[in-house]
């Protein structure tokens, strides 16, 4: 029947035997045997299903059950090939089947002997070995179920005659004594057998076919198991009489019973195997004692489980030695080593160099054997040692015993191990703490571990704190050598003790225990604890504080460490103490314990040495020294404010007036750390804050429904103290020599964020409206660093929130201030650099791309502005184009704001938008006057002219507006006509000079530097000519503006290096509207011509060449003649050509005027032709009488190009030269003549018609 269904039928108080009964249908009928070998269907069980444990003999044996129901039911059996009457077998032939028995072992035995290296014969072999040792234990389990079925159990003295069977019955007790004796002799110890036999238990469990060795040892497993088995049986039969060997008595003298026998082989199988045991330890080290098991093969870990069931079972029943008592006397047989005992030669054949820790090793993997029942499956059975365990640990720590901490660790590791097996035992942290509070100085290191090994001593509160948690939890505890020293495991034993036996016996253990902690701490004590020691100290309490009563061991602590005077305590201590004093208030948070008193003292103690470092900040020994305490009181507090759940435990203790002594002595990485630490501390208290409040918001109406209003309460506390303690230095901070580090701007934005939440806390000089206040403090002031600002309002300008509360103020700046921040972060970027043109430092190249990278997520930020958008999307810009790049972003935005201004149609549209524009600008030259001032750097230089170059190119119609002329002028006078421009003796400065020079490849610098100016010539030329009010004194800057510049940008010569395009050509020729560049040329050519081309009597002006060669490229490139052109330029550039010699002013000045009469030939006979003949004709009459040859040659030249205007001149040329002739006095002046005769030859029938008209006179 199956078995679920029986089970499903079988009365719950049917026993263990009963239930037994019902199962031999099922039983396999194969003996049982010790077997390492599993099948792929033994069901994941520790045991193979042919083990004594799972094929449930064991369990019979102990239940005195038939050994094997089903087996031996016929009248006979077959046992060494022979017949035999099964119910009379044993008693007719006992001494004969126990020497076929002893045979077949020597038979084995011969096999392995006979076995070789010859795998052919492996199978034979094998299937030899395995059929001797099948007979061998078949026969015994027979004699366990001839005794248990056919063996009567004694009766009474009886007078009357006996038959001679029974006569023999009656001697089968005493035979099978003295025969199961003379078989434990044959055997013999295991530890006897020789090593290719031992050498069997490596064999890999998975084989096949194993060699004949394998079957002799594990047969001598099964014959030393059925020795006792048939031993208790035979016991069990004869009701626990003692059965007497009396032939063996009778020949030796010797006592031998069945109870003697049992013991003797008990003792000595158990003594066999720890010998096993200690073979195996010899190759273990410390660290992996746990994991290393005992046994070679799961058939000793079986026997090991069948000798704990069966002696304990034994015991239970009468007054026999536990299985406990048997390996105690046997491991303290290695301690004693007497030469004089039999059984102690196996200890001394297998020395063992370390039997302490031998010892503690396997009596913890025994111990873990007792989880196992007597049918192989795991149980909680508990069976302590502890009495022994306890004289053990009492070896340990013994002095003279000379225990490494290599071995303590190990010990400390079974004993913690042990713990876990069995009910806990308050003697033995006493014992242990005995020794550790005599040693609390030691750092228990293991040399050959390396940094592993070294005392840790705890670097922050919350390790101190995590370390001393992993004592108090369940952990893995081989992993614990090299993690934990012993005295943490000592710990670990000791918490554990604290909280199983609370938790089973009701009575705290710490009760117990507290007066012996305790008692070992005094005034001298404390006082001799080094760093290490006070390590220690903190570990032992604060695992204390976590499993017993927490606010009493505190209350000890402090006034055990009142006795340590400051003189007695180095700075590596105090900062130590202050650490763990720190992780008890971390005990306190999570245990939710408000933290005031041991808050107060420490910030007390905080304040003290922060006005030591105030004082002594000087000083940087004293210094460093204190800062040790002070970034660990920082450290601490941080992590007070993190793992806290609701901050309603008064930790606003802790953020006490010593921050504002603090502070003010900070440098470098220490106001670092105090800021970031700042930093925590506020997004904690607003996130917290934030949640408690959407708490009060649902209405919370539970029983803890108060918890908010009171964590509100200390909220505003804690944002009090904050904005007291901290604020005002960093306010006073904003305006500092040097550029702020970036924490300062990141803690500015994390109280705006904080007075936005909570308002009503903030310093009275922000009232009412703080968070406006803060954002003109550090967002839109002018005097802050740029630094500051950009990386302030990257934080807030995409904040809703902070948008909605100036939406509901009704400030409708906010996004035009943040816009003019931007503007003048930008122009200020190279503010910080130094104005000399020295190579730039690896740091300063560092904090250049780091504020680089904070300006393009502030670029991204401020397009994302709905005035910014609303800019752009009318202006149709992408934002693409430009969001790498901060400089490029504000040019194009620069644009879009004239593109909309361009697009608005009526004048209020216009009047706000120059308004508004004026917003985003603000005092754009108090922006770039630090580079103005310094004339540097060049980067500097170069930003300034080419923004503000922008602005006034593409804001021109704005800024010929009247609101906004007045910052036109200003930018004329600060960038184009400083004092120091005006003054033309002196020089301008290199670096102003240069300022392009230095940051685009060479080509490209002078053409940068002119197209700066270009910009701005172009502007003012078109408000010159929009402006009406202010026209006259625009049309004055604009040619003072070209006076100065058109001769700083002018070569020495055309061909000089380096000469490139002038920025007067560059303006001229842009795509302006005509009147715009009319103006502009007009103005221009008038102050050459005023300036650069008059003559000091014969003199040439200086730099000549380049004036005309400018001239020339204007009408190149312009491809037209105007008529200022005419009048401003063509005198002077006849007159070059009749004065001077030189050939490059004489060909470049032949080039212009032929470009100018060419310019002027589309027009003859209109204006230009007009006022271009009114220029020749007064050349002619100013030059002809001194100069007629050149005059002639000039003509000639113009002829060529308009034979037209040479005719129309002929008349004026004629006259001038009557004239010449009449003043000279001397007739006709033959010379002259001729040189006119051969200018009219080359005017065709107009100058032959002169020629004629002159000879006929």
């Amino acid at each position: 029947m199956d078995d679920d269904y029986m089970a499903s039928f079988t009365p719950l108080f049917l026993t263990e035997s009963l239930e037994m009964a019902m199962e031999v249908e099922n039983e396999n009928s194969k003996p049982s045997c010790f077997s390492c070998v599993f099948d792929n269907q033994n069901g994941g069980r520790s045991f193979s299903s042919e083990s004594y444990l799972a094929s449930g003999s064991l369990k019979r044996l102990l239940l005195r059950l038939d050994p094997s129901p089903n087996d031996y039911e016929e009248d006979t059996v077959e046992m060494f090939g022979f017949q035999w009457v099964t119910e009379m077998a044993l008693v007719e032939s006992c001494r004969l089947l126990f020497g076929l028995l002893r045979q077949r072992i020597h038979g084995l035995e011969n096999l392995v002997q006979m076995s070789s290296s010859d795998f052919s014969q492996a199978a034979n072999l094998h299937s030899e070995a395995e059929s001797i040792r099948h007979q061998c234990i078949e026969f015994l389990h027979y004699v366990k179920v001839f005794i248990f079925r056919y063996l009567e159990p004694p009766r009474a003295e009886n007078d009357g005659m006996l038959h001679p069977y029974e006569e023999l019955e009656a001697q089968v007790p005493s035979l099978l004594v003295e025969e199961l004796h003379a078989l434990t002799l044959q055997i013999g110890h295991l530890f006897e057998l020789s090593s290719s036999v031992l050498a069997a238990f490596t064999i890999q469990h998975q084989a096949k076919l194993f060699p004949p060795s394998w079957h002799l040892l594990h047969l001598h497993l099964d014959i030393h198991w059925l020795v006792l088995e048939i031993l208790h049986v035979l016991g069990e039969k004869m009701m626990r009489q003692v059965v007497y060997a009396n032939h063996f008595m009778n020949l030796t003298g010797e006592n031998l019973t069945s109870i003697s026998l049992f013991e003797t082989h008990c003792g000595n199988l158990i003594c066999d195997l720890i010998s096993i045991s200690i073979n195996k330890y010899i190759k273990v080290r410390p660290s992996e004692a746990l994991t290393s098991h005992h046994y070679p093969c799961t058939c000793i870990k079986e026997l090991w489980i069948l000798l704990i069931q069966l002696l304990d079972h034994r015991n239970k029943g009468s007054h026999t030695e536990s299985f406990w008592s048997s390996v105690n006397k046997n491991l303290k047989n290695i301690f004693e080593r007497p030469s004089s005992s039999d059984r102690m030669s196996v200890f001394e054949t297998n020395q063992c160099k370390d039997p302490l820790s031998f010892s503690w090793w396997i009596i913890t993997h025994l111990a873990s054997l007792y989880q196992f029942d007597r049918n192989g499956n795991l149980d909680e059975k508990k069976e302590s040692n502890w009495k022994f365990v306890e004289e053990l640990l009492k070896k340990s720590i013994d002095a003279q015993t000379g225990v490494l901490e290599e071995q303590l660790r190990m010990h400390l590791q079974c004993c913690l191990t042990l713990c876990s097996f069995w009910d806990l035992n308050l003697s033995v942290a006493t014992i242990l703490w005995d020794y550790y509070s005599k040693n609390l100085n030691s750092s228990f290191t293991v040399p050959w571990l390396g940094l592993k090994g070294l005392a840790n001593v705890s670097k922050t509160p919350l390790s101190m704190l995590e370390l001393v948690k992993s004592c108090c939890c369940d952990q893995q505890i081989p992993a614990l050598y090299k993690s934990s020293n012993s005295y943490l495991i000592f710990l670990s034993i000791l918490a554990r003790m604290m909280k199983e036996e609370a938790e089973n016996s009701g009575v705290h253990p710490w009760k117990q225990i507290k007066g012996r902690i305790y008692s070992k701490f005094h005034r001298r004590r404390m006082q001799e604890l080094t760093e290490v020691g006070l390590q220690n100290f903190f570990n032992l309490f604060l695992m204390l504080a976590i499993v017993a009563e927490r606010e009493d061991i505190v209350s000890r602590v402090l006034d055990l460490l009142d006795f340590l005077t400051p003189s007695s305590v180095t700075v590596c201590q105090r900062a130590l103490i202050w650490r763990g004093q720190f992780a008890f208030l971390l005990i306190y948070v999570e245990k939710n314990m408000d933290i005031s008193v041991l808050a107060e003292k420490l910030s007390n103690a905080f304040r003290e040495k922060a006005k030591e470092f105030l004082v002594n900040k000087n000083d940087y020994t004293q210094k460093q020294n204190l800062w040790t305490l002070l970034s660990t009181y920082i450290d601490g507090v941080q992590e007070v404010f993190e793992t806290s759940c609701n901050l309603n435990l008064s930790q606003e203790k802790l953020l006490n007036d010593g921050f504002t002594m603090l502070l003010p002595a900070c440098r470098g990485a220490e106001l670092s750390m105090v800021l970031n630490f700042l930093q925590v501390v506020l997004a904690r208290l607003r996130s917290v804050h934030k949640r408690v409040s959407q708490g009060l918001q649902l209405g919370n109406t539970a029983a803890n429904a108060q918890l908010p209003l009171v964590a509100k309460e200390h909220h505003l506390a804690v944002a009090s103290a904050l904005w007291r303690n901290f604020f005002p230095y960093l306010k006073s901070q904003r305006m500092a020599q040097m550029p702020p580090s970036p924490q300062l701007a990141d803690t500015a934005a994390g109280f705006t964020l904080l007075a936005l939440d909570m308002p009503s806390k903030a310093l009275s000089d922000l009232q009412p409206q703080p968070v406006l206040s803060m954002m003109q403090l550090f967002g839109w002031d002018d005097m802050v660093w740029p630094q500051l600002v950009s990386r302030y309002l990257s934080h807030l300008i995409q904040n809703s929130a902070l948008y909605e509360a100036f939406s509901s103020m009704g400030y409708t700046s906010y996004e035009a201030l943040t816009v003019r921040s931007w503007f003048r972060c930008i122009l200020q970027m190279f503010i910080d650099q130094p104005t000399g043109m020295l190579a730039k430092t690896d740091a300063e190249r560092t904090v250049g791309k780091v504020y680089m990278e904070q300006l393009i997520e502030m670029t991204r930020l401020v397009f994302k502005l709905k005035e910014v958008e609303n800019v752009l999307s009318k202006a149709n810009v992408e934002e693409s184009v430009f969001k790498q790049d901060p400089k490029n972003a504000l040019v194009q935005f620069i644009k879009a704001v004239g593109r909309t201004y361009g697009g608005l149609q009526t004048l209020p549209e216009k009047s706000a938008m120059v308004a508004k524009t004026l917003e985003y600008l603000g005092d754009v030259l108090k922006y770039v006057k630090p580079y103005l001032k310094v004339k540097g750097p060049p980067e500097g230089l170069q930003l300034t002219y080419w923004i503000i170059g922008c602005l006034v190119k593409f804001w021109a119609p704005i800024l010929a507006t009247s609101k906004a002329q007045q910052l036109l002028f200003r930018i004329i006078d600060c960038l184009l006509l400083p004092h120091s421009v005006l003054q033309q003796d002196k020089e301008l400065p290199v670096a102003l000079l240069s300022a392009i020079q230095e940051s685009l490849p060479l080509y490209l610098q002078h053409l940068l530097l002119l197209n700066l100016k270009n910009y701005l010539i172009l502007g003012l030329s078109f408000i010159c000519c929009q402006s009406q009010t202010q026209g006259p004194y625009l049309n004055q800057l604009l040619g003072s503006i070209i006076q100065q510049y058109f001769g700083r940008f002018l070569p020495s010569s055309p061909t000089a290096p380096g000469a490139g395009v002038h920025p007067m050509v560059l303006a001229l020729c842009s795509s302006v509207t005509v009147s715009q560049m009319l103006h502009l040329r007009k103005t221009t050519l008038n102050v050459i011509n005023e300036h650069y081309l008059q003559f000091k009597g014969n003199a040439p002006p200086p730099r000549l060449a380049s004036v005309l060669a400018f001239i020339l490229e204007v009408l190149q490139r312009t491809e037209s003649t105007e008529l200022h052109d005419i009048n401003l330029v063509l005198p002077a550039v006849l007159k070059c050509m009749v004065l001077l010699n030189e050939l490059q002013v004489k060909k470049i000045s032949t080039d212009i005027l032929q470009y100018m009469v060419e310019g002027c030939q589309a027009g003859s006979g209109g204006e230009h032709a007009t006022q271009l003949t009114s220029v020749f004709r007064q050349f002619i009459q100013d030059y002809t009488a001194v100069y007629d040859h050149r005059v002639f040659s000039i003509l000639e030249i113009v002829a060529v190009s308009d034979q037209t205007l040479v005719t129309c001149l002929i008349p004026t040329i004629t006259q001038s030269l009557k004239d010449s002739e009449h003043k000279q006095g001397l007739g006709r002046n033959t010379a002259q003549r001729e040189a006119y005769k051969r200018l009219l030859s080359h005017l065709t029938e107009a100058g032959q018609n002169e020629i004629d008209t002159k000879n006929g006179k």
